[in-house]
């Protein structure tokens, strides 16, 4: 990768805290950690345990008994918090942090966290097609973060991202440019990688992104608009100085 975005232009109206999206990065963080501390026979169970393998979800395959703790469905939801690795583990939680809060500001806390994991479910779908045969657990977030690209994709395409070009020089792109290359290049690896013998789930990141954009529009509040549209729909000033005249004055 060689932009990496950690920040952007574009203030929360509507939220004051971004609670959603921070419990969600402790969640993977706090999982991850828990991870870390197990011995590399109960972390390799715990991976096959609660990881998606689409030949099990399928029915193609099936876990001994010791491993399939959980029902397979059931790992479209466990398998995006645990992550192979802290820059796996970083990257992921990098673009959750820098483009989650404004798409749970258009959308609110609760309908935030249902959106995340549906978004993650289609992205473990949309691996599940792609590989059917596959008895190689798939973990990570970056299925559900891709759903939160692709709503912020929709949202916000010309809003400027601020990131590190080549992991050292600062720039602001455009929203549409730096999601679009992304989601593109991750379809092109998609294409590419018929096998799936580069190790990463190119088709999660594609089937995620296309869910979180299809899905916006049901998702965010109804004031909200879409594609940057009507700028005057969206209070660009502080929560805190949002107030009005009521009986007894301003309160």
């Amino acid at each position: 990768m060689v932009f990496i975005p950690f920040s952007d232009d574009n203030p929360r109206v509507w939220i004051r805290y971004h609670y959603a999206t921070l419990a969600l990065v402790a969640a993977c963080v706090l999982i991850f950690l828990w991870q870390a501390d197990l011995s590399a026979a109960a972390g390799r169970a715990a991976v096959y345990g609660l990881g998606l393998i689409p030949a099990v979800l399928w029915d193609r395959a099936s876990l001994s008994p010791d491993l399939a703790i959980l029902p397979a469905w059931a790992t479209l939801a466990t398998s995006l918090f645990l992550h192979g690795g802290w820059l796996h583990l970083i990257g992921n939680m990098l673009f959750l942090w820098t483009f989650g809060d404004n798409v749970e500001d258009a959308m609110g806390h609760r309908r935030f966290v249902v959106f995340y994991l549906l978004c993650g479910a289609a992205a473990g779908l949309a691996h599940a097609w792609s590989a059917p045969d596959s008895d190689i657990p798939t973990i990570g977030a970056s299925g559900a973060v891709a759903g939160v690209l692709g709503a912020y994709f929709v949202l916000h395409p010309r809003v400027g991202i601020w990131g590190l070009l080549f992991w050292i020089v600062p720039i602001r792109l455009p929203t549409a440019l730096v999601l679009g290359s992304w989601v593109g290049l991750d379809l092109l690896n998609g294409l590419l990688d018929q096998h799936g013998g580069g190790g990463v789930a190119w088709w999660a990141h594609v089937g995620g992104f296309a869910a979180g954009a299809l899905a916006i529009p049901f998702f965010k509040r109804p004031h909200v608009p879409l594609w940057d549209r009507a700028p005057g729909a969206r209070i660009r000033q502080p929560i805190r100085l949002r107030r009005r005249d009521g009986p007894w004055g301003r309160r």
